[in-house]
């Protein structure tokens, strides 16, 4: 908890018990949404409202603590900061893998944005799919 309350420091963030709460339960899901969120965070405070954890969600991401992944006819996910990467995004379950970007896609990416006089300042990169485990559903 001693990383989490310094890493909500850097963002400018009061290290309050519910965003210390809020940022481990998405370090150990790894991509949550709000309602995912909500029903691990209140397992420990269970009077913990649903308003107060979506209120904090959008405080750290204004600050950059936190970053959205919307998922195309669902609810939005949300992961820790971290290095550029781009997600596997299945439609069918919703499932989300952060895979590293490599030299080529930051290179394109970067003279795109030049190209297109743009300031590049960060990268997310949704790549929307079917996942294999419900590719194997459906064939079945």
């Amino acid at each position: 908890m001693e990383k989490i309350a310094q890493m909500l420091k850097e963002y400018g963030l009061k290290a309050t018990f519910q965003r210390m709460n809020i940022v481990d339960v998405i370090h150990k899901m790894g991509h949550a949404d709000v309602d995912e969120i909500y029903q691990e965070v209140i397992k420990t405070h269970p009077t913990l409202s649903l308003a107060t954890v979506y209120k904090n969600v959008l405080v750290m991401v204004e600050k950059g603590a936190l970053v959205e992944v919307p998922i195309a006819g669902k609810k939005s996910k949300f992961e820790i900061k971290k290095e550029d990467h781009f997600h596997l995004i299945c439609t069918e379950c919703g499932m989300v893998v952060d895979k590293e970007l490599d030299n080529i896609v930051k290179q394109d990416t970067e003279k795109l944005a030049k190209y297109s006089g743009f300031d590049l300042h960060a990268r997310q990169l949704n790549l929307y799919g079917v996942c294999d485990t419900c590719h194997h559903k459906k064939a079945s």
